[in-house]
């Protein structure tokens, strides 16, 4: 692949440098004079068609192409004579036939496109240029076309020309330069839109442009009529040309929707849904061998007769209404539908033949969506740095806030002069703080009672002071046992609470769990003296699992706290309507 753009300059500069007298008469264009006969000549006893001999039963035609009164035939000939001129290497010049042909000059078989079986009919072989040499004194010498074809066109199509074998080729050249620049910038289009369709935060829509921007460059780069002398594989470029203009209305319709808002944007991923199953069905069968690629055609453009107007008045939908991105979108899918229509009715001969500047809307559609693209893009790159710089300033605001919270409560006496845990005073503010934040936030907010069983008892056999060293210790192994932004404080007596906030009710009977593992297992002493084990009971609510309002979550913890009790102590409940 990359000797061929150096192969394809080599070409242009040689035909630029060859002499212009090389050429002695103009190109003549071959639109007069023309006959035509239905049906295919029996055989002579010669094995020649009987028709190159028999003046009957022709008619005159403006061009050889689709006479009148088809009615399902499958073959035609044409006949003209061809004129005098001074040409120093002459061919004959035929944009395509439909769909495969012999041409015979002067009764002999000058050139054969398609293979022919015995009945005189043939499997399509493409459309490519053809290039007819002529010989010496073809001048007043007639020329017969024989036609097969079960294509909805049979004939030729397009230009007849008879010219210099150099002038043929320097037009090939030169036709085919714009298309292969438009497409070669295209298909780099499509390269960056799919580096940005990976990168980039509008996926969607860049991944639209490239598909969009690969098919169209794709298409152009095989319907340029240089394809042939790069590389002589006519079905291949035919495929490819096919498989990509199938493509486009898939690529518009997955632009238009990612630009469009619901009503619209459901309707038009409808059909470009609708084209992609065709896309895969008519490709599939093709390679498969079950219908002809030429067949194809007919069907899609019927189909794109239908949908390209639905899909031009839906990006119009309520047009004042619309952005003004969603406006050049339209806008430019306005301009570019057009010149898709004009295309296919020239292709198919409902319009007179001309030259559709399919690759320059292209181009233009190509570069107002890119345009969009990038102005959406910088436009959704400044409004997240302002975002993140919004965000950062909240965050810088959050953090003075709870520095000043933190030296206030620091001010005052928030803690337990006994466990040096936080005290009711503190937790009677925090709660309040903490329930209206997760309120605020939606996040989850849990809450643990804990009291020390038969604690009276306790103190009453040990003594105070022992109770008041338990109590120490109890505090110490609760700091142990939760995270560092969860609150432990102690109510008073041995009724202990814990405020966890972003914890749900799970997190909480993990931690309470260990916590009565490790009280389990804990020796408490006094004065060098091991005192009897202890156990605590516990109670745990969470919102919003249990409840849409914060502040009722400790009245739900002392109820599972009371269950704990009854249930048998030396154990955590989670709170329940039970």
């Amino acid at each position: 692949m990359r000797c061929l753009p150096a192969l394809l300059w080599s070409l242009l500069l040689l035909l630029l440098v060859v002499p212009a007298a090389q050429s002695a008469a103009p190109p003549l264009a071959m639109d007069q004079g023309w006959e035509y006969r239905w049906g295919d000549s029996p055989l002579s006893p010669d094995g020649r068609p009987a028709w190159l001999n028999d003046d009957e039963g022709w008619r005159a035609i403006a061009f050889p192409s689709n006479p009148p009164g088809r009615e399902g035939r499958r073959h035609v000939w044409f006949r003209t004579t061809l004129p005098d001129g001074e040409w120093r290497d002459p061919v004959l010049y035929l944009t395509s036939i439909d769909l495969i042909g012999q041409v015979y000059l002067d009764g002999e078989l000058l050139y054969q496109y398609g293979e022919f079986d015995e009945q005189g009919e043939g499997d399509f072989a493409g459309w490519p240029w053809h290039m007819i040499e002529l010989p010496e004194a073809f001048a007043g010498k007639s020329l017969h076309i024989r036609v097969y074809s079960y294509y909805t066109d049979i004939g030729l199509w397009g230009e007849i020309r008879i010219m210099d074998r150099i002038d043929l080729l320097k037009r090939v050249i030169q036709d085919s330069l714009e298309d292969l620049t438009v497409g070669a910038f295209v298909l780099l289009l499509a390269v960056l839109a799919g580096i940005f369709a990976l990168l980039g935060p509008d996926r969607r829509a860049f991944g639209g442009l490239a598909l969009f921007a690969f098919a169209s460059g794709t298409m152009l780069l095989a319907e340029a009529p240089v394809r042939q002398l790069l590389l002589d594989r006519t079905l291949l470029w035919d495929t490819l040309r096919a498989a990509s203009y199938y493509t486009l209305p898939v690529a518009m319709g997955i632009l238009l929707a990612s630009w469009l808002d619901e009503t619209p944007r459901r309707w038009i991923r409808r059909l470009w849904q609708l084209h992609l199953a065709y896309l895969v069905g008519a490709i599939g069968l093709v390679q498969a061998g079950a219908i002809s690629l030429s067949l194809t055609f007919p069907a899609f453009d019927a189909l794109l007769a239908v949908t390209l107007p639905l899909m031009l008045l839906l990006a119009l939908w309520h047009f004042t209404r619309l952005s003004h991105e969603q406006r050049l979108v339209a806008a430019s899918f306005v301009l570019f539908a057009p010149l898709l229509l004009a295309d296919m009715l020239v292709a198919h001969g409902l319009v007179a033949w001309r030259t559709v500047p399919l690759n320059l809307g292209t181009l233009g559609f190509s570069l107002a969506i890119v345009g969009v693209s990038l102005w959406h893009y910088r436009r959704t790159r400044q409004e997240l740095d302002r975002l993140n710089h919004s965000l950062e300033q909240q965050v810088a605001d959050r953090t003075l806030e709870l520095g000043r919270l933190v030296q206030k409560l620091e001010g005052l006496s928030y803690e337990d002069a006994l466990t040096g845990l936080k005290n009711r005073r503190h937790f009677d503010e925090l709660l309040p703080h903490e329930s209206a934040r997760a309120r605020r936030a939606r996040t989850p907010l849990a809450l643990v009672m804990i009291d020390i069983d038969h604690f009276k008892r306790f103190n009453d056999l040990h003594g105070h002071e022992a109770g008041d060293a338990v109590l120490t210790a109890v505090g110490g192994l609760l700091r142990q046992s939760f995270r560092d932004g969860d609150v432990v404080c102690r109510l008073g007596g041995e009724e202990f609470v814990v405020v966890m906030p972003g914890a749900t009710a799970a997190t909480a009977e993990a931690r309470i769990g260990r916590l009565l593992q490790g009280v389990r297992g804990y020796r408490f002493r006094h004065r060098d003296r091991e005192l009897e084990a202890i156990t605590l009971s516990c109670g745990v609510a969470a919102f919003p699992e249990h409840g849409d309002d914060p502040l009722a979550l400790t009245r739900l913890a002392d109820r599972a706290l009371y269950r704990a009790k009854h249930r048998g102590r030396d154990r955590s409940e989670t709170w329940s309507r039970e």
